[in-house]
């Protein structure tokens, strides 16, 4: 009985750390009087949490505000140098490591091509033990800040039940790069140098970049959103609720992989007439090869439809528009209509966001096409309720949601740190805050 009274007083003091340190992050700072009605704790209980976070180092002061008629109150927010993230995409052209501090703010970065090698397990985990020691080496960060590392993939993140006792983790069926049970987590588990403590947060690359959007771009607000990743290949997720949302729901869609056209091309996935066979780069750069266009056969996908898209819609002086070349985006863009009906009538969204490379290249061109299409094959008064545009976050996206991962724990346990990663004093992290983390883009909830 005592044990559990001494649970139930841990899962308590753990919740209600929780609930301050996500209320800061979304609308810090503030003050303590406005943390009250935020959280719903009472004046004690949020006496207690901040002093225990404070001597933590995880809040700090954020300045002085006027009150009416009474004394200054000190706004309150998470410090960013108290806790390191790192993000990972492994896109279908290169694979892209970030370092982040609490807020997001990017310290350092590296990229890594994947051109020559294409999905190469073992090459892959060589670029994140290398891209991780990297942006480690460059931020000259303390690894003992590092609060976890999430990762973007492509394909259908599966975790294995003995994941405790030592299992693979999670296992990752990549049907289209080539990826059958990969037992990723295990192999990076034994190939990058951390601390053994710091988790890693493995998930679809679609569901991570839904998730930066939801949290910091064009879902911010919404309470259903659809959000669709277009690179070389096609996927797409569906996210409910914010941040602070108990009913918060994030699921990926092989939406790529949804059929367009009966009896239609062949998809990389092997089945035939997919949205991917149609919709994603890699598709549309051999559309135009077969159809003549002036590609070299050794074009990569970011080249190709560069010049798909050049050869559709020329400068002022640079001829008329290349017929196959508009063509081939018309039917993409009635392929991309079409499949964002099927969102639109399954999930009853507020919003649909294009991202991913691809989506934001094509994007600016086919938007309106995209918009006319989907109302033709969804539903009238669900169409009507949605609006379709550009995801927010630039190409960067999914290694900011994937960075999200492990934040998203981090703020749900209330802050307690991977077990036996000591915290440096006060004065040892500030001696180590990288003077990159000044020019770094702020990702801040409240911005």
């Amino acid at each position: 009985m005592a044990e559990r009274s001494r649970r139930t007083v841990r899962d308590l003091r753990r919740g209600n750390r929780a609930r301050v340190l996500q209320r800061l992050y979304v609308d810090g700072p503030l003050s303590r009087q406005e943390l009250g009605p935020a959280t719903g704790l009472s004046s004690g209980s949020i006496s207690n949490v901040v002093a225990e976070l404070a001597s933590e180092g995880l809040l700090e002061e954020a300045g002085i505000v006027d009150s009416d008629g009474g004394r200054p109150r000190t706004l309150l927010r998470i410090a960013p140098g108290s806790g390191l993230f790192v993000g990972i995409d492994i896109g279908e052209t290169r694979v892209r490591v970030e370092l982040f501090d609490i807020s997001l703010t990017e310290l350092a970065r590296t990229d890594r091509l994947l051109a020559q090698h294409g999905y190469d397990v073992e090459r892959i985990v060589s670029h994140v033990r290398r891209g991780v020691a990297d942006v480690l080496r460059d931020a000259e960060a303390d690894p003992r800040l590092l609060l976890g590392i999430g990762i973007g993939v492509p394909g259908i993140i599966e975790r294995d039940a003995s994941e405790a006792a030592g299992g693979p983790g999670a296992v990752v069926h990549g049907q289209t790069i080539g990826w059958s049970a990969v037992p990723f987590e295990r192999m990076l588990r034994e190939a990058v140098d951390i601390p053994p403590e710091v988790p890693f947060f493995i998930d679809n690359g679609a569901k991570t970049l839904g998730q930066a959007e939801m949290w910091f771009g064009g879902g911010r607000g919404a309470g259903t959103a659809a959000v669709a990743l277009i690179g070389s290949g096609v996927g797409a997720s569906v996210n409910r609720g914010d941040i602070l949302d108990e009913d918060l729901s994030n699921a990926a869609l092989e939406w790529g992989h949804t059929t367009v056209q009966l009896r239609g091309r062949r998809c990389r996935c092997g089945s035939i007439g997919c949205l991917e066979a149609y919709a994603g780069a890699e598709a549309m750069r051999e559309r135009w090869q077969e159809a003549g266009g002036p590609l070299p056969p050794d074009a990569d996908d970011e080249t190709a439809l560069a010049a798909l898209l050049a050869a559709a819609y020329p400068g002022p002086g640079e001829g008329p528009p290349d017929p196959v070349a508009v063509s081939i985006l018309d039917e993409t863009a009635e392929c991309l209509g079409a499949a964002l009906a099927d969102l639109v009538n399954l999930f009853l969204p507020e919003r649909i966001l294009l991202g991913g490379w691809a989506g934001l290249l094509i994007g600016p061109h086919l938007l309106p096409d995209i918009r006319r299409y989907a109302r033709e094959y969804a539903l009238r008064h669900a169409v009507a309720r949605t609006t379709i545009d550009l995801g927010h976050l630039g190409p960067d996206a999914v290694t900011v949601g994937a960075a999200t991962l492990p934040l998203s724990d981090f703020l749900a346990r209330g802050g307690t740190r991977p077990a036996r990663l000591r915290l440096p004093d006060a004065t040892e992290a500030s001696e180590r805050t990288p003077a990159s983390a000044l020019r770094g883009r702020g990702r801040a909830a409240a911005g």
